[in-house]
């Protein structure tokens, strides 16, 4: 792989309740495990860093696959969604479920679109075939 970019982060303290910052000193996070887990709820968690970062991965990729295509998006938007649970053999999997919505493009395209961002983003390259993930496409 020829790199691009390469992103670097630390987690300090108890994992998930503790801080996570990247080494260039522009993100840093305080973690607590969420009140569904049994944690106090009070902070962000990997799931959610995960849910931002895929839904704005996937955003830009879906901007770029229109670009390509010429098809304006206006009001796009990307919302991700991450679930953790047991996966039956003493640990634990996810799932990703990713709405995509494109206000004035016809269904079929805005799928189309959505499908195509599937093929590009690097995190639905990254987890493909490893977790399940599920994508919707809605006008609104």
């Amino acid at each position: 792989m020829n790199v691009l970019y390469t992103a670097e982060a630390l987690s300090t303290g108890a994992g998930r309740d503790g801080r996570v910052a990247t080494s260039d000193g522009t993100f840093a996070l305080d973690l607590a495990v969420p009140k569904e887990m049994g944690g106090s709820g009070a902070g962000t968690n990997p799931e959610q860093l995960f849910a931002a970062g895929y839904a704005a991965c996937f955003h830009s990729a879906l901007q770029a696959v229109a670009r390509g295509k010429k098809v304006k998006l206006e009001d796009s938007s990307v919302g991700g969604r991450v679930q953790i649970g047991p996966n039956g053999d003493g640990g634990y999997q996810l799932s990703v479920l990713l709405e995509v919505v494109l206000p004035g493009i016809e269904a079929a395209q805005a799928q189309e679109l959505a499908d195509a961002a599937h093929q590009v983003c690097p995190y639905s390259n990254a987890t493909r075939g490893n977790i399940d993930v599920t994508i919707t496409v809605s006008e609104d």
